[in-house]
């Protein structure tokens, strides 16, 4: 049984199924999602029982529009094959926007930090996500990321400057500093982020403030 299900909640279930004739992959249905509900990111057995009461209680219509959404979000959300961000169009907004300044480009480790830097207002450019950072614990090397993508990027010439905007820990430092080695020679200015962000922190959990003041006083490299 699933360390997120409670026997006795279970076994109530099941004999309840059991006089409605349904059938032992029926009467594992509130198994099944607890299970899944687990084995998201935050979500510990707790939570997981909490979200699966509120979904059984909730209106069948209530519990359709979150199914929906999922089923929605996986159908038509791909990633922009130009920046590896998220894109429902041919493109992401960003790159398809005419507006953004595209002397300048802003390398993140994930699509979420776009997202991020985008709520400081202080930053116009363009974006390229690698799709993780350099990690030899985690089996991650540079093969790994989308650094390929980026030079191709950055053969035209019209790029001027590239910001490593990297979380300020020790695996984003890493690849802050292979990258600045590989570009360096291209003759585009690269620059990091201010330290005005905490070391060893996320950029998804800074705050609007710091992360604008960050972007503004980027070092060069």
């Amino acid at each position: 049984m699933s360390e997120f299900s409670s026997p006795r909640i279970a076994s109530a279930h099941e004999h309840e199924a059991d006089a409605l004739g349904a059938s032992a992959e029926d009467r594992r249905a509130l198994e099944r999602l607890l299970d899944e509900l687990g084995r998201l990111p935050g979500v510990g057995p707790k939570s997981a029982q909490r979200i699966a009461y509120h979904l059984l209680s909730a209106p069948d219509e209530e519990a359709l529009r979150l199914s929906k959404a999922i089923a929605d979000v996986k159908r038509l959300v791909h990633f922009c094959p130009i920046c590896n961000s998220y894109a429902t169009g041919e493109v992401c907004e960003i790159c398809g926007s005419p507006s953004r300044d595209r002397t300048t480009i802003c390398v993140v480790g994930e699509p979420k930090d776009v997202s991020a830097i985008e709520r400081t207002h202080a930053y116009h450019g363009l974006y390229h996500v690698l799709g993780g950072v350099i990690s030899p614990r985690d089996g991650v090397g540079p093969d790994d990321l989308h650094i390929v993508g980026l030079l191709s990027r950055l053969a035209s010439g019209e790029v001027g400057e590239v910001i490593l905007a990297t979380n300020p820990d020790v695996e984003g430092e890493v690849t802050a500093t292979y990258l600045a080695r590989q570009l360096k020679p291209l003759g585009v200015e690269v620059t990091r982020l201010a330290s005005g962000l905490p070391v060893g922190g996320d950029l998804e959990y800074a705050d609007e403030v710091t992360l604008g003041r960050a972007i503004e006083a980027r070092r060069s490299l």
